[in-house]
């Protein structure tokens, strides 16, 4: 990581700095500028050139500001996870184990099953491959489909606290902090265990009590699936895992994992690129940039100057900070905003293990929380909409509960 600092510029460019982080943060906040069709990833692209054209980032500095170990990261994982997908693997295995269970068990099923999916793989690539599945499930069986896309958004959420390559933000904490797989899942695996249990509870006081959920599972049929396709990824996917706990460099196992996959004979490259997130990776490579401009016009340096006044040492406070900051402006920018202030904390370890506790968890607080949430909401229309208030009446005490479970978990093995 490179050393935080701030050149001198001058007060046009200054200026322009300022303008440049204030406008970039208000769409990450709010989803779009106000007036334009410009989303998040388009705000990232427009900021990034916008620090360049300005001499805040010098050209020959800007690949410096980039993290291609998370960005080489992200992508594998995608390609990796485009696989499995690609497939049949998640359609197969989550209608596999739902005919084995009773209808009643439905809820915990599709929470469980998207956590568990999540803490090993990006839980946007699963709610992505999930949603449709569950409205196809929900459909068939004939029952009310919100509980159980808010059970992927939330279930998501809290399973990809366990591991770095759980989601974008944890991958970012595991480039900057160093901290290892093994050691990041020892820690966080039981958050994000507790926690499923957790987000069930809630799901189902506030929408499965005094229900009758009697359904004809039989009455649905498995998907074909080709054993002979799916015996490769899986042995992959193992092997990557594997290497992981091992403490390979996550980066370069899930590139390898990743490069072990394009040499095939049955799936055609166009369709695995095309389940990649482009728009996510260029969202965090722009990201990178307006913040190291940021870095070099000194507004980090000011903040970390405001923040020393409000006692972030205390793992409460920052806490709540990480929380609100992941709410205002979404958790990966939050992430790279507050990165900064970790190395300077008595135990920087810890911190960063709160810092991804709270700014994953905070992710189910509302559907801007986090880009899972919005990815649910989003492909979920126009079958269903899911409303501001109808995500906030479970996601604030799922939340709330998680994340007072994390502090207390985090205070005793520390």
């Amino acid at each position: 990581m490179h050393e935080l600092r701030a050149i001198p510029l001058p007060d046009v460019n200054l200026i322009a700095a300022y303008s440049i982080f204030i406008a970039s943060y208000l769409v990450f906040a709010l989803g779009k500028f106000p007036g334009l069709k410009i989303d998040r990833p388009g705000a990232a692209i427009i900021g990034a050139v916008a620090m360049v054209a300005f001499r805040i980032v010098r050209p020959h500095d800007a690949l410096h500001f980039i993290d291609f170990p998370t960005i080489v990261l992200l992508f594998s994982m995608m390609l990796i996870v485009g696989n499995l997908h690609l497939v049949g693997f998640f359609e197969w295995s989550v209608e596999f184990i739902l005919r084995r269970l009773k209808p009643a068990y439905l809820l915990p099923t599709v929470i469980f099953a998207s956590g568990v999916f999540s803490a090993f793989l990006v839980n946007d690539i699963v709610c992505l491959v999930m949603v449709p599945f569950v409205l196809a499930i929900v459909r068939r069986m004939k029952l009310e489909p919100l509980p159980y896309l808010l059970a992927v958004a939330t279930g998501s959420n809290v399973g990809s606290v366990a591991t770095i390559t759980g989601n974008p933000q944890n991958m970012l904490i595991g480039s900057f902090s160093g901290i290892t797989y093994r050691d990041f899942f020892l820690h966080l695996g039981p958050v994000a265990f507790v926690g499923l249990y957790l987000n069930w509870a809630v799901l189902h006081w506030a929408f499965m009590r005094g229900r009758d959920r009697a359904v004809r599972v039989e009455s649905i049929p498995l998907p074909p699936l080709d054993f002979s396709r799916l015996a490769k990824p899986m042995v992959v996917v193992a092997v990557v895992i594997a290497g992981f706990v091992a403490g390979v460099p996550p980066a370069l196992m899930a590139a390898l994992g990743a490069a072990a996959l394009l040499i095939t004979r049955t799936i055609e490259p166009r369709k695995l690129y095309q389940e990649v997130d482009w728009g996510l990776l260029v969202f965090f490579v722009g990201l990178f940039l307006i913040v190291g401009g940021a870095e070099d016009a000194g507004i980090v340096a000011r903040l970390l100057t405001l923040a020393r006044h409000w006692n972030l040492q205390r793992l409460d406070v920052f806490t709540v900070v990480v929380v609100v900051f992941s709410n205002l402006v979404s958790n990966v920018p939050a992430v790279m905003l507050l990165k900064s202030l970790v190395p300077g904390f008595a135990n920087p370890h810890l911190a960063w293990l709160a810092l991804a506790m709270a700014s994953t968890l905070a992710g189910n607080l509302t559907i801007t929380g986090s880009v899972a949430n919005i990815i649910v909401v989003e492909t979920a229309k126009p079958d269903v909409h899911i409303g501001f208030w109808d995500y906030f009446r479970v996601g604030f005490p799922i939340t709330l509960l998680t994340i007072l479970f994390g502090l207390t978990w985090l205070a005793l093995v520390r």
